[in-house]
C-alpha cells in the first residue's frame, strides 16, 4: 500500500484511512446504509430511522472506531520502538513489563477502586511507569540491554502472580469486568474518553517519531550509536518513558490488545526496510487500519453480541505472525 519514495501513496493510504473509519462505524447489529451517511451527518430534520442512525453513529460507532484507529496506531509505534532499542524485531512493550505493570495498576483499581475510568486511567498510568522505572534501574547494572530483558521477565511475573492475587479476590461484578478488560474492548469508547486520550497520545507519538534518527543508529549497534553522537543511556531512558506514556493510559481505555505492537511494525519492515523515518509513521497507520478491522470483526462476527478485540487480533495476529517466521526460517 505504501511505496519508499511516492508521497502519494502515503495521501491514498490515509484515504483509506478515513474511508475504513466511515464504513466500519456504519456496520454492525445496527446497519446504517452507506448512502444514508450524509444526510445522517448533515440533514438538519431526520425521519425516525434516519435521528436513530445519528445517535447510534455519534453516540456510539464514532467515538468507538476512532478509538480502535488511535489504538491500534499507537500499539504498533511503540511496537516499532522496541524493536529498534532491541535491535530485535519480536520486541514489544511487553518485553520489559510496561504492559504488565499498567494491567497491574488498572486490575488494583477494577477490584479496590471501582473500575471507573477516571481511578482506572491514572492507576493504569502510574503502574506502567513504576514497572518502567523498576527495569531500568534494575537493568542497567548490566552492559547492554540484557540487564533491562531479564528485569522485565521477572517484573512481568512478578506483576502476572499479582494480577492473579486481585482477580482471587474479586466479586462476581469485578471478576466480570476483569475477565472482559483483559481480552481487550472498546466497548467503553466515548467522546469524553477520546478527548483526554487522544491530545496526550497524539502529542507523544509525534514527539517518539522525532527520534527516528536515533532509532536508525540503535540498529547499527550502542557502540556504532555512541560514535555517531547520541548519548545512549539518555536515548535508552527517553525511549522507554515514551512508550510508558503510551501504553499507560491506553491500556486503562482498552484493556489488553496483543499481537499488534509485534506483528504490524514487523510487516511494515519487510515492505519498506529498517528506516524509522518511513517506518513509525508507516507503522502508525497500518496500525490503526489493523485494528480498525479487528474491530469491525469483533462487532459482526457474533451479532448482536460482540467479541473481544483481544480475541480477535491474536487469533489472526499468531498464526500469521507463525506464518511469517516459518517462511523466513
Amino acid at each position: 500500500m505504501i511505496s519508499k519514495d511516492n508521497p502519494l501513496h502515503w495521501f491514498a493510504s490515509g484515504g483509506v484511512l478515513i474511508a475504513l473509519i466511515l464504513i466500519t462505524a456504519s456496520h454492525g447489529s445496527v446497519q446504517i446504509p452507506l448512502r444514508e451517511l450524509p444526510s445522517v451527518f448533515f440533514n438538519a430534520s431526520l425521519d425516525g430511522d434516519q435521528q436513530f442512525w445519528r445517535d447510534v453513529l455519534l453516540d456510539i460507532r464514532l467515538p468507538r472506531v476512532l478509538l480502535a484507529a488511535l489504538a491500534g496506531g499507537v500499539l504498533a509505534l511503540a511496537g516499532a520502538t522496541m524493536q529498534a532499542l532491541f535491535r530485535n524485531p519480536l520486541a514489544e512493550p511487553s518485553l520489559i513489563g510496561i504492559s504488565s505493570g499498567a494491567s497491574l495498576g488498572a486490575v488494583m483499581a477494577i477490584v479496590l477502586g471501582g473500575g471507573s475510568f477516571a481511578v482506572l486511567a491514572p492507576a493504569a498510568f502510574i503502574g506502567s511507569l513504576i514497572a518502567t522505572a523498576l527495569a531500568y534501574h534494575l537493568g542497567r547494572r548490566y552492559p547492554g540491554m540484557a540487564g533491562l530483558l531479564l528485569a522485565g521477565i521477572a517484573i512481568n511475573a512478578i506483576c502476572g502472580s499479582l494480577i492473579g492475587l486481585f482477580t482471587y479476590l474479586a466479586d462476581d461484578n469485578e471478576l466480570r469486568s476483569l475477565t472482559f478488560w483483559n481480552m481487550g474492548s472498546l466497548a467503553g469508547a466515548s467522546w469524553q474518553r477520546l478527548a483526554i486520550l487522544a491530545p496526550f497520545l497524539l502529542l507523544i507519538s509525534l514527539c517518539m517519531m522525532r527520534y527516528w534518527r536515533a532509532m536508525n543508529a540503535l540498529l547499527l549497534g550502542e557502540r556504532e550509536a555512541h560514535h555517531l553522537g547520541f548519548e545512549i543511556k539518555g536515548l535508552r531512558r527517553i525511549l522507554i518513558t515514551l512508550t510508558a506514556l503510551l501504553i499507560g493510559p491506553l491500556v486503562a481505555a482498552t484493556g489488553g490488545i496483543g499481537f499488534v505492537g509485534l506483528v504490524v511494525p514487523h510487516c511494515i519492515r519487510m515492505v519498506l526496510g529498517a528506516d524509522h523515518r518511513r517506518l513509525l509513521p508507516a507503522s502508525f497507520l497500518l496500525g490503526a487500519i489493523a485494528l480498525l478491522l479487528a474491530d469491525w470483526l469483533a462487532r459482526i462476527a457474533v451479532q448482536p453480541a460482540e467479541l473481544p478485540i483481544g480475541v480477535i487480533t491474536s487469533l489472526i495476529g499468531g498464526p500469521f505472525f507463525l506464518a511469517l517466521l516459518l517462511r523466513r526460517k
